[in-house]
């Protein structure tokens, strides 16, 4: 294998290549027809210069156990609206490697209607990463997507490392809901050294134990979110810029749940347009009912090293929650500015936390 290295947005992106000579473990053209006979056979799979048939998913979900995924070339997707994957990849000491030059041309103009998953069109999601265990994703370069960007359920122990997601168009062209990373169900995850460009959240945790997002690059979406059973979540040297919010707690109307041990140390925020830092407890999809319940408990959120900036008429930090939810929050060396209102008062807050609204 020979590593490269190269340098976006201030983030040292290290990728892998791999030569292969055999053309029987090669996935190429436009037809999946050899595909479960391929992963019968070969432990080393090459997927080049390749085109996902409409309606059709890569579904690499019966991989031989330290099975090698190398794409290269460019990987694109015939054109379907509907509620699938084109990616699917699940099994164990799976290691998934982008080759320098290549790219998954998403085309998720196709499909935008600024709806994302709410309504309008069909839209398939990127990678599903299912029942993936012991394994890495590493060196992805990924463009346009129409939805969700990676899902990741019911896996265990997966680095996902040197991932460039780049949805900028969708800014202009009605891309909703491209979440860069939405972790549900899933144990020992860590997402690092990765840029996300997209319109919703960089990191999203629905469900969650011991995650880790380190040295990450996020911009022009909803920020590094937290939701309703999440633990032992540690955000390090990781950077939010142009985006609705910097960090967010949000746990559900009459959700029942815990967000315990979180801590977000060494982050920067640049041009919010929300909230510098908001944590509430009254969230929907539809929109934020200004009433929380107090069925998710927040215990044990540290924020360390906190700095940046909101547009002027964004709120520097916010916390709605209802009262005795939260407690054992530290909150040190935290510095968000830039906003003239004063309209809004923090409630919920424990005493001695450090929290400033």
């Amino acid at each position: 294998m020979k590593l490269y290295l190269k340098v976006l947005f201030g983030l040292a992106i290290v990728v892998a290549t791999v030569s292969t000579q055999n053309n029987n473990c090669k996935l190429t053209g436009n037809s999946l027809d050899n595909l479960n006979s391929i992963q019968r056979q070969c432990t080393e799979i090459v997927i080049e210069n390749f085109t996902v048939p409409a309606n059709g998913t890569l579904l690499l979900t019966r991989l031989q156990n330290g099975t090698r995924i190398i794409f290269r070339g460019i990987i694109r997707f015939e054109y379907e609206e509907w509620n699938g994957d084109f990616i699917v990849v699940s099994g164990s000491n799976i290691t998934v490697i982008g080759e320098p030059g290549h790219l998954f041309d998403c085309h998720g103009e196709r499909w935008w209607d600024s709806f994302g998953g709410n309504g309008g069109k069909l839209k398939p999601k990127f990678f599903k990463a299912t029942n993936l265990n012991y394994s890495t994703v590493t060196g992805l370069n990924v463009r346009n997507t129409p939805k969700h960007v990676f899902s990741v359920t019911y896996c265990n122990h997966v680095v996902f490392s040197n991932i460039i997601i780049d949805n900028l168009d969708g800014d202009t062209r009605g891309g909703h809901n491209t979440d860069g990373f939405d972790l549900n169900n899933s144990n020992d995850i860590t997402i690092q050294n990765s840029s996300v460009v997209n319109q919703d959240d960089c990191l999203g945790i629905g469900s969650g134990t011991n995650c880790n997002f380190f040295h990450n690059y996020c911009s022009g979406g909803h920020g590094i979110s937290i939701s309703t059973v999440v633990e032992n979540v540690h955000v390090k040297n990781c950077t939010v810029v142009n985006s609705e919010n910097g960090i967010r707690i949000k746990t559900a109307v009459n959700a029942t749940g815990h967000v315990l041990d979180i801590k977000y140390e060494d982050i920067t925020m640049r041009n919010i347009t929300n909230f510098g830092i908001l944590v509430r407890g009254d969230y929907l999809n539809s929109g934020p009912t200004g009433h929380p319940t107090a069925g998710v408990i927040i215990r044990n959120f540290t924020l360390n090293n906190i700095h940046g900036w909101v547009r002027e008429y964004a709120v520097n930090v916010f916390v709605l929650l209802a009262d005795g939810v939260a407690s054992d929050w530290k909150w040190t060396n935290v510095s968000v500015t830039g906003s003239i209102l004063n309209n809004f008062t923090c409630t919920g807050v424990p005493p001695n936390s450090g929290v400033e609204c």
